[in-house]
């Protein structure tokens, strides 16, 4: 299995399932169904890069639930699991 690093400030994400229902109980077709916006951070980088040399340490950390916003990052499939490798800025929020 393929192990992902990410550099800089980017992060991995693995998408949680969207929903098969609707809360009214109607089952929704592949077709219908939204990607989510949620996941869950695998791997992080070193860090944004300062001009100075310093690097600014992450606000998630792996395991972190998170929220991101739509179009965030670049979707990849490693190993037949999809991921998204985004930037940290691409994160709304952390679901605690």
């Amino acid at each position: 299995m393929a192990k992902l690093r990410p550099l800089n400030d980017k992060i991995v994400v693995k998408r949680l399932e969207a929903e098969e229902k609707t809360k009214g109980g109607i089952v929704l077709p592949d077709t219908a169904k939204e990607k989510p916006k949620e996941g869950k951070v695998i791997s992080l980088g070193d860090g944004k890069l300062l001009d100075n040399g310093n690097r600014v340490p992450f606000q998630v950390k792996k395991n972190d639930r998170i929220l991101f916003s739509s179009y965030a990052g670049t979707e990849v499939k490693i190993d037949g699991n999809e991921y998204v490798i985004m930037q940290e800025e691409d994160v709304l929020a952390i679901l605690e």
